[in-house]
């Protein structure tokens, strides 16, 4: 099936089309109006690609919804810029889609992913690109934790050799620990800075009456997997990024110490009965979208909260009564050489057909003014040191970037790098057995019998 069949004839795929000739008055932000932006690199980009007018440039992509309204307002810059005519299509099965196409020899000319296993699949089979050593030279340069974003876009080719092939766009965080201010104001509580700290404080809420952590690591047929962020942040504040990629890939087996460590250290949280509210009994229980709720009450329930970037929509009412904000899930004292690591995720732009406009999207993708404009409204972020923070749309969304960017270490979510029965089955019933009274050293044996099982 080729992939102008496949648009034509299949409801759920979203196509749009910027035209080239795009004019100011259709872009989000008028070009050097707005002082948030770097308007500089728009206006040298323009210069540096006004040979490319007429061209067409098909983008293949994840983002539907008001992602893909948000994508669609950053690529009107792009056509603005440089004449292309380029086209957005994603599909509800985008990861099967772009395997179809690729391998049917019609694939589009830019793929966007948030998969690093699976744009390594396909520069594996030489359906990717190379973007060269100068764009993987770059990202080192200007990203934050640069090394382990240029090692998420560096894979094997079809001849076996290394080569970087995707450049890192658009990223998510969950090292993250939410509360709110006017609970730590009244109480006299201050923001710890290493996890030694972090004790302490939970410590002293016990001691002063209090309940330190709501934990919910209920989500339906999905319940367990909170647990997992609160493993793989602690495996990187216990161990070393290199251990870490071991253990998503079974080389460092789930029953390892270095693993059942960082198992116990999330017990020390979760299994403490006067560090949880509700008791450990509704650890696993409770909705994690119900769990915000404890920081809002009156008096708070809870005072801290271990969750990604995104909140649940559940808990937001709450915030009319009370202002949320966050800290970063601080590193061991201990531990220092580990630097500061951060977990989350984010999708990464490959060339999937090679032609002028390809090469000049991905160099489009490099100036600050293709994540400010997206950044200026909302759900980005970005690792890129080279864009003016204040164009973030809200003081939330501006302190997540700086964490991003000042990341010594970033590592995609573990259990999405694992395989399905693993990463999506056996490590979240692992952690709901764990909360539940097995130990820790049971608990990932059986998660690793799982592994050692698959075909």
């Amino acid at each position: 099936m080729t992939l102008s069949f496949w648009l034509k004839t299949v409801s759920a795929a979203a196509v749009l089309m910027i035209a080239g000739h795009a004019g100011a008055q259709e872009l989000k932000f008028p070009p050097g109006q707005d002082q948030r932006f770097n308007w500089k690199s728009y206006e040298d980009f323009k210069a540096a690609h006004a040979d490319l007018k007429g061209q067409s440039l098909t983008i293949f992509g994840p983002w539907r919804g008001e992602d893909e309204t948000l994508f669609t307002s950053v690529m009107k810059y792009f056509a603005a810029a440089t004449g292309v005519n380029a086209t957005y299509s994603s599909s509800e099965n985008y990861e099967q889609q772009i395997v179809i196409d690729t391998s049917a020899g019609s694939p589009p000319n830019i793929a966007i992913l948030p998969q690093p296993g699976l744009l390594a699949d396909l520069a594996s089979k030489g359906y990717l690109a190379p973007l060269g050593d100068d764009n993987a030279k770059w990202v080192k340069d200007n990203y934050g934790a640069g090394d382990s974003w240029v090692g998420y876009g560096t894979y094997k080719g079809k001849d076996g050799r290394q080569a970087f092939y995707a450049l890192p766009y658009k990223a998510d965080i969950k090292s993250l620990v939410w509360y709110v201010p006017e609970n730590f104001e009244e109480a006299g509580y201050e923001i710890p800075k290493t996890m030694e700290e972090l004790f302490k404080l939970s410590d002293q809420i016990v001691a002063d009456g209090g309940t330190p952590w709501c934990i919910g690591l209920g989500s339906g047929g999905a319940t367990g997997w909170p647990a997992t962020d609160w493993i793989e942040d602690l495996m990187l504040r216990t161990q070393k990024p290199e251990v870490y990629d071991k253990w998503v890939t079974n080389e460092v087996k789930f029953d390892d110490p270095a693993v059942v460590g960082a198992i116990e250290e999330f017990g020390k949280f979760a299994k403490n009965e006067k560090y949880v509210s509700g008791g450990v009994a509704a650890v696993a229980s409770t909705d994690f979208r119900d769990s915000p709720k404890g920081l809002f009450g009156i008096p708070p329930k809870c005072y801290m909260q271990h969750q990604a970037r995104s909140f649940p929509p559940s808990s937001r009412r709450h915030e009319a009564r009370h202002r949320r904000d966050f800290f970063y899930m601080p590193t061991y004292a201990s531990k220092a050489d580990l630097g500061k690591p951060v977990l989350g995720a984010g999708t990464l732009a490959a060339i999937t057909k090679d032609t002028p406009a390809a090469r000049a999207f991905i160099d489009f993708l490099k100036t600050p003014i293709a994540h400010e404009v997206w950044m200026a409204q909302s759900g980005f972020l970005t690792p890129f040191k080279g864009v003016k923070p204040e164009a973030y749309g809200n003081d939330t969304l501006r302190k997540e970037g700086q964490l991003l960017i000042s990341a010594t270490t970033f590592r995609f979510d573990g259990s999405d790098l694992m395989p399905g029965k693993i990463g999506a089955g056996a490590f979240w019933t692992g952690m709901i057995d764990y909360v539940g009274g097995k130990d820790a050293k049971a608990a990932a044996g059986n998660i690793q019998k799982a592994w050692d099982g698959l075909k």
